[in-house]
C-alpha cells in the first residue's frame, strides 16, 4: 500500500506530484553515486538557454541554480556569481529543459510484440534520467502498485528516476474489469484513494462507461486520457475527456458504417486520407474546441515503417541478450521488406508505400492539430515491436516533431513545457525562469540548429542536483528484458 502523499490541485488541474526540492545529502546512496554536481549554489556560465517556451535561444547567459530552484539567469555580463557557488563554464554547449514525457510507460515487450508486461522498475528510471527526461506520465499500466510505489521512491530520493506521475488502472473490459458506469466510477474512485493521478481510457470501452470514468475522475480532480477505438475521437470529446492519445491512426472517426461502442473488425488504413478533408479538419476543430489535448507518439509508429529508426549504440547495449535477438530479428525482418519492396518484389513495395504514407500523415495530422490551436504534448510509447525505448523515444520524438515541420524550439517546447502545463505544473516546471525548479538538461551542441543534438546529454539536473547519463546508461547495459 503507498503512502496518500499526492497533493489535491482545485480547478481541473488534477492530482500532482508534489515538487519537493531534495539537496544531494537528502538523497539515498544509491542515488548519490549517480551524482556529479552537488553543490547547494551552482552558476552555469556562458551557457546557451533554450528555455522551452519557444522563444528564441539567448547566447552566453548565467544561470544560477539555489536549492533546488532557478535563482537568477541572465547575460553572463550582467549576472553576477554568487561567492562559494560552483561553478560550471559552458561555452558551446546549451542549457534547455528538462524532457516532460506524457506516454512513458515502465513496461517494454522484453520479448518482442505481444509480450507488453514486462515492468523494468529498475532500467526504465535510469534510462529516462539518462535522456534527459525530468518528468513522466505512465499513461496506463498493468502493475499500478508498482508504478505508485516507485513514483514514492523517487520522490523521497530512494531511487534514481524522473517525477513519475502515475495513473491507475486502464479503464477497459479486459485491463481493468470495466464492465458497466459503476465499474468505471468504482476504478476511478479506487486507483485515486491509492494515489494516481490520472487515468487512460483503452480501446474497447463505451460511451456510456467513458463518461462515468471522466464525469469521477473530474469530480475527484483528475485527468483522464485515451487510446480509443470503440468510442470515436468527437465522442469523446464531447464526453469531456482531457487527452487523446496517438492521433490520427487509432481514431476510428472515419470508418464508414462503423457501429457504436465497436472497435472496427481488421483496424483502420487511413493512407490515403487526406488531412487536409473536411471530416478530419472537423475532428480537429472538435478537439481544440472541447480543449482536448493530442499526445503525440511519432517515435513509436516510426516503428511500422521498415528501416526506420536509426539504430543507436545505447538501445543496443541496452538489452540483454534475449531481448537483443527478439528486437534484431524483428528489425532484420522489416530491412528485409523494404529491401524487397526497393527491388518490386511481391506486394512488399505497397506495403511499405502504405506504412511510409500513414506514418507522414499522422506528421501532417499533428501539425493540423497545432496549427488550429490545439495542445499538443509528446511521449515514446515503448510498446509495439520494442523499437521505442525509454528516454532514447522521448529523444527521438523531438527530432520527429522537427521532420513534421515544427521548428526545434517549437519541438522542445511540445516535449517540455505543454506537458507540464497539462500537468498542472507549469507554474514550476517546463520551462526555465527564475524561481522555477532547476530540471534541467546540459546539451554538448545546439539543438536549435540540430535537432539531433539533445541526445548529447552530459548533465542532468532534477531539483538542481546534476546527475551524470554515463554512469546511468553503464547501469543499465544488458538489463532491458530482465529489470
Amino acid at each position: 500500500m503507498v503512502r496518500k502523499t499526492v497533493l489535491a490541485c482545485g480547478l481541473m488541474i488534477g492530482l500532482v506530484v508534489p515538487l519537493f526540492a531534495q539537496t544531494a545529502a537528502q538523497l539515498s546512496d544509491q542515488v548519490r553515486r549517480y551524482v556529479s554536481v552537488s553543490a547547494a549554489v551552482v552558476a552555469l556560465t556562458h551557457v546557451r538557454v533554450i528555455d522551452g517556451t519557444g522563444a528564441p535561444a539567448q547566447e552566453d547567459q548565467t544561470v544560477v541554480i539555489e536549492n533546488g530552484r532557478i535563482r537568477v539567469l541572465g547575460p553572463a555580463a550582467q549576472v553576477p556569481v554568487p561567492e562559494g557557488a560552483q561553478v560550471m563554464e559552458l561555452r558551446g554547449k546549451t542549457l534547455m529543459p528538462g524532457l516532460v514525457g506524457m506516454h512513458d510507460h515502465l513496461f517494454y515487450p522484453a520479448g518482442g510484440r505481444g509480450q507488453q508486461r514486462n515492468h523494468h522498475l529498475f532500467s526504465a528510471p535510469r534510462m529516462y534520467l539518462a535522456a534527459g527526461v525530468t518528468s513522466i506520465r505512465t499513461a496506463g499500466t498493468y502493475e499500478p502498485y508498482n508504478d505508485l510505489n516507485l513514483m514514492e521512491n523517487v520522490r523521497e530520493g530512494s531511487v534514481p528516476g524522473p517525477r513519475i506521475n502515475a495513473t491507475g488502472a486502464y479503464v477497459d473490459e479486459t485491463r481493468g474489469r470495466v464492465k458497466s458506469p459503476e465499474d468505471a466510477r468504482r476504478l476511478v474512485d479506487y486507483w485515486v484513494e491509492e494515489g494516481a493521478v490520472g487515468f487512460k481510457a483503452y480501446t474497447n470501452i463505451t460511451r456510456e462507461e467513458l463518461k462515468a470514468a471522466i464525469d469521477e475522475a473530474h469530480k475527484r480532480g483528475v485527468k483522464i486520457t485515451g487510446h480509443l477505438c470503440s468510442v470515436t475521437f468527437r465522442e469523446a470529446a464531447a464526453l469531456g475527456i482531457d487527452n487523446l492519445e496517438h492521433g490520427y491512426q487509432v481514431a476510428s472517426d472515419w470508418v464508414k458504417d462503423k457501429k457504436p461502442d465497436e472497435c472496427p473488425r481488421g483496424g483502420t488504413d487511413y493512407s490515403a486520407l487526406d488531412i487536409n478533408s473536411e471530416p478530419v479538419q472537423a475532428v480537429i476543430r472538435d478537439m481544440v474546441a472541447h480543449n482536448v489535448a493530442l499526445t503525440s507518439t511519432l517515435a513509436v509508429f516510426e516503428c511500422s515503417v521498415p528501416g526506420r529508426p536509426p539504430l543507436r549504440t545505447e538501445f543496443v547495449e541496452s538489452l540483454s541478450p534475449t531481448t537483443r535477438l527478439a528486437r534484431m530479428s524483428t528489425r532484420d525482418r522489416a530491412l528485409a521488406t523494404a529491401d524487397s519492396a526497393a527491388k518490386g518484389l511481391g506486394d512488399a513495395a505497397a506495403r511499405v508505400e502504405r506504412a511510409k504514407a500513414a506514418f507522414r500523415k499522422s506528421m501532417e495530422f499533428e501539425r493540423a492539430f497545432a496549427k488550429a490551436g490545439g495542445h499538443l504534448m509528446a511521449g515514446l510509447d515503448p510498446t509495439g515491436s520494442g523499437c521505442s525505448l525509454f528516454g532514447l523515444g522521448d529523444q527521438r520524438n523531438v527530432q520527429l516533431l522537427v521532420e513534421a515541420g515544427f521548428t526545434p524550439l517549437e519541438a522542445i517546447k511540445i516535449a517540455s513545457f505543454n506537458g507540464a502545463k497539462f500537468m498542472g505544473q507549469s507554474d514550476s516546471l517546463g520551462s526555465i525562469a527564475a524561481g522555477k525548479v532547476a530540471d534541467l538538461n546540459v546539451i554538448d551542441g545546439n539543438p536549435a540548429q540540430n535537432i539531433a543534438d539533445v541526445e548529447k546529454v552530459s548533465v542532468v539536473f532534477k531539483n538542481g542536483v546534476g546527475y551524470d547519463p554515463a554512469k546511468l546508461w553503464a547501469d543499465v547495459k544488458g538489463q532491458i528484458g530482465i529489470n
